[in-house]
């Protein structure tokens, strides 16, 4: 039996660029996944590579294409990869004055890296100067806002395209569906995510080859052709706008949270060797294998997200066997024999099933046996599909 076990790192050690080799190194590991977005900025995949162990992720060089949303987006134009039009900015006086000469309405994003956030949607063009100034004035999200994006506002469904890629080679993974905002019905303000759902019906084959050929494979070969051979997750944020066309909101560089939790419990393939293969330049579309199941996974948060929230409540109902559901710990740490809220978002529970419907009943089952002061979390999780003539349908 295959066995685990985990290794304590602490925050400073996260982004410790030369630590984590080390411990890789002293442990002996043969191959590392990198996860969070800061350590492929600050080179953690360049490192290890150069000191001979196997990294799954982009270089620092490609890591740009999350790490700064206008070099993603003047990219985007250079290859002419379908996105919204926009301008970006370090002077506010420039902001102001383009935000001005336009009729039609506009997001504000922090270029930089801002922990999933740094997106302000404002509904006029006074709130659009406002949230100019907040992010590149104020620093709302800190350094990220050293330089501002201002992009045309696009009205549609919004659907994640992630695929494994290994610098030539691009193989998608299932469409996902997040849900950003706090509350049910797509109100409240952004969070992390609330919860996610796959295969998402609202990107049929025909908009996913347009993805496909488009948006991930011209990225891929577009970076090889600028000298930053992209080998890792290529994720797009894709906006199916009311006019059926494909637009790029974002790229990020890793596998997505809560879409992952949906994604991988439907990978068939082993995938250690879809990694390996992704590292070493082999990747091959038929080594990459789907269940014909659906997956849908709802986020479980404390009191108070995605604003101020408290921490230490005592986490009851997590030692309920279901089968077919996972239980994903983020915002949790032990004391003794108890489990404690520890952050914003809690805990994902994942269910997968033969059609979504069942998928989401069983999610929401598990739910009923856990408990936190102040826990709370959507009801309606798929609620796009589960509304449309895809309720039943059978997963594909």
């Amino acid at each position: 039996m295959q066995t685990s076990r985990g290794i304590p790192i602490s925050n400073r050690n996260v982004t410790a660029v030369d630590d984590l080799v080390t411990l890789a190194i002293n442990e002996k590991i043969d191959l590392v996944m990198v996860g969070p977005e800061v350590p492929l900025v600050e080179g953690v995949t360049d490192a290890m590579t150069s000191a001979g162990i196997a990294c799954f992720g982009p270089t620092r060089a490609a890591a740009q294409l999350e790490a700064s949303k206008a070099f993603s987006k003047d990219f985007m134009i250079r290859h002419n990869i379908p996105t919204a039009t926009h301008r970006s900015f370090t002077k506010f006086e420039e902001a102001v004055e383009y935000v001005q000469s336009v009729s039609h309405r506009l997001v504000v994003k922090a270029s930089g890296l801002a922990a999933g956030k740094g997106v302000i949607i404002p509904e006029t063009k006074e709130a659009t100067i406002d949230a100019v100034k907040a992010v590149l004035v104020e620093r709302e999200f800190g350094e990220a806002g050293a330089e501002v994006v201002v992009e045309e506002f696009l009205d549609g469904e919004e659907v994640s395209c992630l695929a494994f890629t290994d610098g030539t080679t691009v193989v998608a993974m299932p469409p996902a569906q997040d849900h950003k905002r706090v509350f049910d019905g797509d109100q409240g303000p952004n969070t992390g995510g609330m919860g996610a759902y796959a295969p998402a019906p609202v990107l049929t084959q025909e908009l996913a080859n347009i993805v496909m050929t488009d948006v991930l494979q011209r990225t891929v070969d577009g970076m090889k052709a600028e000298g930053f051979e992209y080998k890792g997750v290529l994720y797009a944020g894709i906006m199916i706008t009311k006019q059926g066309e494909v637009k790029v909101l974002e790229f990020n560089c890793r596998f997505g949270d809560p879409e992952t939790q949906v994604i991988l419990p439907l990978l068939e393939s082993d995938l250690t060797e879809v990694l390996l293969a992704c590292v070493r330049g082999t990747l091959q579309p038929d080594l990459v294998k789907w269940k014909t199941e659906c997956a849908a996974t709802v986020v479980l948060a404390s009191e108070g997200y995605p604003g101020l929230y408290p921490k230490d409540r005592k986490i009851s109902g997590l030692d309920v066997d279901a089968d077919g559901v996972w239980v994903f710990h983020a915002g949790t740490k032990k004391s003794g024999a108890n489990i404690l809220t520890n952050g914003g978002r809690v805990l994902a529970v994942t269910s997968t099933a033969a059609n979504l419907q069942e998928a989401v009943n069983q999610c929401y089952s598990r739910i009923a046996n856990i408990q936190f002061e102040g826990m709370h979390f959507r009801t309606d999780i798929a609620h796009r599909a589960l509304s449309s003539h895809a309720k039943r349908q059978k997963c594909q």
